[in-house]
């Protein structure tokens, strides 16, 4: 975007300045935001303060508010990308202050979960889920239901409930990881924080992250998100470590807490029960898979989801 003294420079050099200069004002005191400002201020402002600060009402009337006028980030009309522009009063005339537009403030919220966690990675199709659309067949009355309850608990969270995340297991393609995506996307719109963390991934780079001392760091951000999404449980290595040390810590801090978890697993829940209980060395230890399996059933109501392999 042009900086707005240019085209003011521009337009007092044209022998028809009055006219235009008239009809710029008349579209900047007809906008609905400067008028709601100058009423909010109106022992504070006079004509001569209009005047003065027609340039910035000017760049203030042609720039998106809230994003409404922004399809994305990269598409950004702003002077500066990413941010918005408010009215302030300061001395003698009306400025501008800039602050991060919402979309600007989920695009670093989501690098800077990037940047601690890379098993955070979404693939595009994920990132642009949506409930509305979810390929759902007639017959698939258990996606229906997974579909109806993913939106009912988004609803109760954002007026302030505190529900059960789900544990969605069933066969893979089936489409688990998707409705996760969605419920982040939903969340995300209402401005909630969510971490979507492919579970197989996350442990091996935690398994890394001895050699540089962000374990605590890492796991911290995993245990403390306002909704956490486990995906794939189960698909991964069982060790003691990773069982009692960071599934076992993660999800005793998120139940102590109330905080919302998602899991999805090919497995049951009798049938991640079986696989925590074996480690990679061949022991059974069914005493701790138990305790990790009370705190599941605990945070997650269960529900198989079944359907035909999407991905095939």
């Amino acid at each position: 975007m042009e900086h707005l003294s240019n085209s003011f420079k521009k337009l007092a050099n044209r022998p028809d300045f009055n006219d235009r200069y008239n009809d710029l004002k008349k579209e900047v005191l007809n906008n609905p935001d400067v008028q709601a400002f100058i009423t909010k201020h109106s022992t504070e402002i006079e004509e001569g303060m209009i005047n003065r600060s027609l340039v910035k009402l000017y760049e203030f009337v042609n720039q998106s508010k809230n994003c409404k006028s922004c399809p994305s980030l990269s598409q950004c009309k702003n002077i500066l990308e990413g941010y918005h522009p408010h009215l302030v009063i300061q001395g003698r005339i009306i400025d501008l202050q800039y602050t991060k537009c919402p979309t600007k403030e989920a695009y670093d919220e989501r690098k800077k979960h990037e940047a601690l966690i890379k098993s955070m990675y979404i693939p595009k199709d994920i990132l642009e889920a949506q409930f509305d659309k979810i390929d759902v067949d007639v017959e698939e009355t258990s996606r229906l239901k997974v579909i109806g309850m993913a939106q009912d608990f988004v609803e109760a969270y954002n007026s302030g409930q505190r529900t059960k995340g789900l544990y969605l297991y069933g066969s893979f393609g089936v489409g688990k990881t998707y409705i996760l995506g969605a419920i982040a996307n939903e969340l995300a719109s209402h401005k909630v924080s969510s971490m979507l963390v492919y579970v197989p991934e996350f442990m091996r780079e935690l398994k890394g992250s001895f050699q540089n001392s962000s374990l605590d760091e890492k796991l911290d951000a995993v245990k403390k998100i306002p909704v956490l999404m486990l995906d794939d449980l189960g698909a991964e290595s069982v060790s003691s470590w990773m069982r009692d040390e960071i599934l076992g810590t993660i999800l005793q801090y998120r139940m102590l807490e109330n905080l919302p978890t998602f899991i999805s697993s090919n497995f049951g829940l009798k049938e991640l029960q079986h696989h925590l209980a074996y480690s990679q060395r061949g022991e059974e230890e069914p005493v701790k898979a138990a305790r990790i399996m009370e705190r599941i059933k605990h945070m997650t109501t269960p529900v198989e989801l079944i359907g035909r392999n999407r991905r095939g």
